[in-house]
């Protein structure tokens, strides 16, 4: 599992895995939220070398952005919904723990109670499981 918490600042080289692993931990969460691949950017911010940068799942009703900007109070993900690829504030600000990226089912619920995004994934799975 990778170290979440371990600070990015001036460490080239774990600041590089951490936005390498956000990265392939937020496309799975976009499959598991059944995005289309044409629907969200995936961006990546390094910053400075005194921050963690953020790295950012942008999709046309979500704004999901991973960063260590939360250290204090462990929380690192900031979940909003937003109106289009253009909307850069979107709606209130909600935040969960950078850990969560290593559960990305409980990610994805995460998302959809704030923001319903993927509902419908999720109550098409439950179809199937049933």
């Amino acid at each position: 599992m990778f170290d979440w918490n371990r600070s990015c600042s001036y460490d080239e080289q774990h600041k590089r895995r951490f936005h390498t692993t956000a990265r392939s931990r937020l496309k799975k969460l976009a499959a598991q939220l059944a995005l289309p691949s044409h629907s969200y950017d995936l961006r990546s911010n390094k910053a400075g070398i005194a921050v963690s940068g953020e790295i950012t799942l942008h999709h046309d009703r979500t704004y999901i952005q991973v960063g260590q900007f939360g250290m204090s109070s462990g929380h690192g993900i900031l979940i909003r919904t937003c109106k289009g690829r253009k909307d850069y504030t979107g709606g209130a600000n909600h935040f969960v723990a950078l850990g969560m990226l290593d559960d990305i089912p409980a990610l994805a619920a995460a998302v959809r109670a704030i923001t319903g995004v993927g509902r419908d994934a999720a109550h098409s799975s439950d179809r199937h499981a049933a």
